[in-house]
């Protein structure tokens, strides 16, 4: 079956699940209640053609990755603040804007500094014993491997993101389940595989593979050391923007080439993905149900679909303290689910 290119992220307690403009966040609350937030997001770019331009489509890809990614990560954690609801005033709002930004700019700061300057100094001292670009490039690459490695593995062992790395497996396997023509349902989901090859630590892979080759023909053709880390740093969105046309060739491509491709990513989410529990893979249905028709989806690629019985999974939709509607909320249920 061909892909449905629904993407997703695992967020505090939820998930979000994106198909096109639209995106759903689903977050368990401490009472057991699900809460859903449906949105749009139409992407930083100003001109929506140029999400169709090989490589310069990556680099706005890795961008709305971040800024969704953040956004959402923010709408979960409010529910985990504080018990007592209050709303926020103007000037509240426009501090906690500031704080998101500081925050998003650090963060990138941070990336910069942990993936490429530090892999390249540590990689310097090696540089009087070692006279091949091929192998220079090479060792840079794997000591940042294996700081993005060592890092996963290291918070992986923080309870709370455990359970954010269950949510993540939770999300693989529901996109899995009906990208395989398999009926929407928790025993289907079970099932399912909890690696994929779109997975943003698959793309995390190939940025380091494809930094390895740029880093071979900055060595070969720049001498100057403070140069090198400085065409690196520009060079980042043409590594993320050349290693985005990987993984998205990955995933619309079935063949051994592509799968040889994936296989290192995929063994690195068997430690960003955590087989999930059934609360879990509810949370994970609703999200995907609420921004994709998967019936329609399965029908046009395996035929007529059998109506079965499903457990119908209750949740609230998230109305906005500033809507005026504050103490309401619409009651709404997932459909009878469908399949082939």
């Amino acid at each position: 079956m061909k892909p449905s290119n629904v993407g997703g992220q695992a967020v505090m307690e939820g998930i979000m699940m994106k198909n096109k403009e639209k995106y759903a966040v689903a977050v368990r609350k401490s009472n057991n209640e699900i809460i859903v937030d449906v949105k749009e997001y139409h992407g930083v770019a100003p001109w929506k053609g140029i999400y169709k331009v090989p490589f310069i489509r990556g680099m706005f890809a890795f961008i709305d990755a971040f800024v969704l990614g953040l956004r959402t990560l923010t709408f979960s954690a409010n529910f985990f603040e504080e018990e007592e609801e209050r709303e926020m005033t103007e000037k509240e709002e426009k501090r906690e804007k500031i704080i998101q930004n500081v925050v998003m700019f650090f963060g990138v700061v941070l990336a910069l500094g942990l993936f490429i300057v530090v892999p390249f100094l540590f990689s310097s001292f090696f540089r009087n014993h070692i006279h091949s670009n091929v192998l220079f490039a090479i060792i840079e690459g794997a000591i940042r491997l294996g700081i993005l490695l060592g890092y996963i593995s290291l918070v992986s062992n923080l309870s709370y993101i455990r359970r954010t790395y269950m949510y993540h497996g939770a999300e693989h396997k529901c996109i899995n389940c009906i990208e395989q023509g398999l009926i929407l349902n928790i025993e289907n989901v079970k099932k399912s595989s909890k690696e994929h090859k779109r997975c943003g630590t698959s793309f995390l892979f190939f940025v380091v593979v494809v930094s390895i080759v740029f880093g071979f023909v900055i060595n070969y053709f720049v001498d100057l050391q403070i140069l090198r880390v400085a065409i690196r740093l520009l060079l980042l969105p043409a590594i993320a923007g050349a290693s985005y046309e990987i993984i998205r060739l990955a995933g619309q491509k079935n063949n051994w080439l592509v799968n040889a491709l994936s296989k290192p990513g995929m063994l690195m989410q068997r430690i960003t993905t955590k087989e999930p529990d059934e609360s879990m893979i509810e949370v994970a249905i609703v999200a995907l149900e609420e921004i994709f028709d998967w019936r329609s989806f399965q029908e046009r690629e395996a035929g007529d679909l059998e109506t079965v019985p499903a457990t119908q999974i209750p949740y609230t939709r998230f109305v906005p303290p500033n809507d005026g509607e504050k103490d309401k909320a619409k009651e709404d249920s997932i459909e009878n689910v469908t399949g082939v």
